[in-house]
């Protein structure tokens, strides 16, 4: 005879099964439909064709909203989770994991959003020492430069998803996890034209 499952095995079971539909994840249709729109704007201003970078601030900051997005193969590369800016809150903590504040504003420590142009390598001192330049495109986030707002990794943005939990607030830039910064950077250092990173709502 075999044994019944117990009634708290089954519970388990049933929140792990909840909690797994509930969890947000990135569209497709709509990420496709950005990409298209990404293309024939790289396309216009001589950008690099191939790859770009999105970043979908409409999601909690604890699921995957990074990606690195092949033109090509017309998919994600590359994922993982990214962080976005404070604000009035203290730094580093999980205060806004589902609804943060925008702005282009100098010390506002808040993410901008727009288009920007992925620029410059350089030497960080956080996460694996590396750091791009950003110069933002648009009025939304025309600050970036002077507000030395930069692409970055951070030890302390996971590696996996931590939804419900969110990930780590910074000043407004767009930090991953070292990992995922290891791959980007191994992509980004091949193209000899800019590419384009675009953060939405």
């Amino acid at each position: 005879m075999k044994p019944k499952p117990s009634f708290a095995l089954l519970l388990a079971l049933l929140w792990c099964l909840t909690a797994l539909a509930e969890t947000p994840h990135i569209d497709l249709t709509r990420t496709r439909e950005k990409a298209k729109q990404a293309l024939l704007f790289s396309k216009e201003r001589g950008y690099n064709s191939r790859y770009c970078i999105l970043i979908d601030m409409s999601l909690p900051s604890g699921v995957k909203r990074f990606m690195v997005w092949d033109f090509k193969k017309n998919n994600a590369i590359t994922s993982g989770l990214v962080s976005h800016g404070c604000g009035r809150s203290p730094w580093s903590g999980e205060w806004s994991k589902d609804t943060p504040a925008f702005s282009n504003a100098d010390g506002s420590h808040c993410t901008a959003l727009g288009k920007y142009t992925v620029d410059a390598r350089g030497y960080s001192a956080w996460g694996i020492n590396i750091k791009y330049y950003l110069t933002g495109l648009e009025s939304t986030n025309s600050n970036a430069y002077a507000r030395q707002i930069v692409f970055h990794s951070w030890e302390k943005v996971s590696e996996t998803e931590v939804y419900p939990n969110g990930t780590p607030e910074g000043w407004g830039c767009p930090a991953i996890s070292n990992q995922t910064m290891k791959t980007v950077d191994a992509l980004l250092k091949k193209q000899r034209k800019k590419v384009l990173m675009w953060v939405y709502n």
